[in-house]
């Protein structure tokens, strides 16, 4: 009896040394997924989907110099079991890539931008519209800024898509080659569709026409009278002389 009462004792008193120790352990927080990278000679890719079963991977490839390589759109359909492949060569390396239907015509637009070294364009758009059932590519010409768009442009493109519409920003600088400065202004275009060609409108008046300050002294008035003093005297003592040759 002695026995099993020792026996049942020390079994409750090594279950509650055990539930005492046990700590409650916190959940792990969630780990996101990590970014598969793209193996050579890949560089960017970007998945976009413009409805269910339309979906397009957008790639830049080449081995190499990063200042050249080409681009392939993939589309996907998959309800009717149709893949397409659109390819082109690629200046500078792949920013972003946007999608929009900026003629509401219902048939999606894949715009590539690509960053260049070159001085003077900076950015360039690869435009696609796709039609036939989104499996046929129709290039699009992006134009370019003209000049007075390209006054006191130096690159730092900002593009967004709003309201179906392509938005440009980029900052203004005033002077030319390393002695150029940003003024502070931004330039504002709007890109639109009609018939396959693109349409532009600033949105504001140019900002490059941002107004300098005047460091010249301003004259004061003790000055403007003594110069109109000088003046007048200089008037009075002519009119003598025309008197005296007279005479």
């Amino acid at each position: 009896m002695t026995n099993r009462f020792y026996l049942f004792a020390l079994a409750i008193s090594a279950l509650m040394a055990g539930c005492g120790g046990q700590e409650t352990k916190k959940p792990a927080a969630p780990t996101s997924p990590k970014k598969p990278e793209l193996m050579a000679p890949f560089r960017f890719h970007k998945l976009i989907e413009v409805s269910p079963g339309q979906s397009y991977d957008i790639l830049s490839w080449g081995r190499g110099a990063e200042e050249a390589g080409s681009f392939m759109i993939l589309h996907s359909d998959s309800s009717a079991i149709k893949y397409t492949t659109t390819t082109g060569d690629l200046d500078g390396a792949i920013i972003d890539v946007y999608n929009s239907d900026m003629d509401v015509d219902g048939n999606p637009e894949i715009l590539i931008q690509a960053k260049s070294k070159d001085t003077t364009n900076y950015t360039s758009i690869y435009a696609f519209e796709f039609n036939d059932n989104n499996s046929k590519a129709n290039k699009l010409d992006f134009p370019k800024l003209t000049s007075s768009q390209r006054k006191g442009y130096r690159g730092n493109d900002d593009f967004y898509i709003k309201e179906g519409k392509l938005m440009r920003e980029f900052p203004i600088f005033n002077g030319t080659g390393k002695d150029a400065k940003p003024s502070g202004a931004k330039r504002q275009l709007e890109y639109g569709l009609r018939g396959n060609e693109f349409t532009v409108k600033q949105l504001s008046k140019d900002s490059t026409d941002v107004k300098q300050p005047d460091n010249r002294p301003a004259k004061t008035d003790e000055k403007k009278s003594s110069d109109k003093q000088r003046s007048s005297s200089s008037s009075k003592s002519s009119k003598k002389k025309h008197k005296r040759h007279r005479g």
